[in-house]
């Protein structure tokens, strides 16, 4: 029989509307199939098609809330469209795409100096489709995210400064190193700080890596050093609920004794106890897949488009002084 035919049925069109195959001759090709242990060679058809069908992610850290919440999201929205999502756990994004081509790409936490930007125009040309996570580049033959966060964290700290005047904060390295140089989740704090009137004790800052360890750890150091504050801006969610959890193990009450409020708006600020008060964009990561899928899908080269997302407070029991506190066991 036609090499049509044949590619008819295995791309599971027989018995389709169109030209159709008869059920029987559809069975012989299954069966021809079967006994010869026939499997697709996905390299031949992306040369053929220019379609790899798959979508690769590039997250920094997979271990954090927000980017298994979108592993989550982008892999619920590919599967109904046929397409495999593929992880690079490794960061180096650039080699990984170099050498394994994709229907999309999406960056995360990537830089914006000259050798990136170099890097994604060298992608672009040869054709890569890309979705860049930036608060700072600009869309150039690839989409852009952006979801700016310095509004929802002086929110954060809008909330907190209605109740508390000792706030503690639990900020990321990086984010308390170029503060220095631009606006960061940690200058934000320092800001609203001063924007009140108040000199925030240098007791009460603790720094941590792009570790749960680390921030569990940082938390700990903030809760049992001198002049403990009564709340804590955290600038990750991640780094929120070990604060959390920090609490509990030393036996004392969220909020109660210590309110907590995180950055992030993740699927696991509600699956903590007590739920975690939280900023961010609305419908991020349902709305992020079906734009990396939609890119993917798309029958012309994206010309480079900026979906930008913007951030509120979603409140939770962890800053709510009138819900029941919440204990260690």
């Amino acid at each position: 029989m036609s090499t049509a035919t044949v590619s008819y049925v295995l791309s599971g069109r027989a018995g389709a509307a169109g030209p159709g195959v008869a059920e029987a001759t559809a069975a012989r090709v299954l069966a021809s199939a079967e006994a010869l242990n026939y499997r697709p060679n996905s390299a031949a058809r992306t040369i053929r098609t220019g379609r790899s069908g798959t979508v690769q992610l590039s997250l920094h850290m997979l271990s954090d809330p927000w980017s298994l919440a979108v592993a989550d999201a982008v892999n619920a929205e590919a599967n109904r469209h046929g397409l495999t999502t593929l992880i690079l756990a490794d960061g180096d994004w650039y080699t990984a795409l170099d050498r394994l081509e994709s229907d999309v790409a999406f960056l995360d936490a990537i830089g914006s100096d000259e050798q990136t930007r170099t890097r994604i125009n060298d992608l672009v040309k040869r054709g890569q489709r890309l979705v860049v996570f930036s608060e700072h580049l600009e869309p150039e033959g690839f989409d852009v995210v952006r979801s700016d966060a310095l509004p929802g964290c002086e929110i954060a700290m809008d909330h907190l400064l209605e109740r508390h005047t000792a706030i503690g904060c639990l900020a990321a390295e990086a984010a308390v190193t170029l503060s220095a140089t631009q606006r960061t989740r940690y200058s934000a704090y320092v800001q609203r700080m001063g924007d009140a009137g108040i000199d925030p004790a240098p007791s009460w800052t603790e720094t941590y890596t792009e570790t749960q360890a680390s921030a569990f750890a940082a938390a700990v150091r903030l809760l049992t050093g001198e002049n403990r504050p009564s709340a804590i801006y955290a600038t990750t969610d991640f780094a929120a609920i070990a604060a959390i959890n920090a609490a509990h193990m030393l036996g004392l009450r969220v909020p109660h004794d210590v309110a907590v409020i995180g950055v992030g708006n993740t699927p696991d600020a509600r699956l903590i106890a007590p739920t975690l008060t939280t900023v961010g964009p609305t419908d991020f990561y349902e709305r992020h897949a079906r734009i990396l899928v939609d890119c993917a899908l798309a029958k012309d080269p994206p010309r480079g488009q900026l979906h930008e997302f913007e951030w509120s407070l979603f409140p939770g029991a962890s800053t709510d002084l009138d819900a029941p506190p919440s204990r260690s066991r």
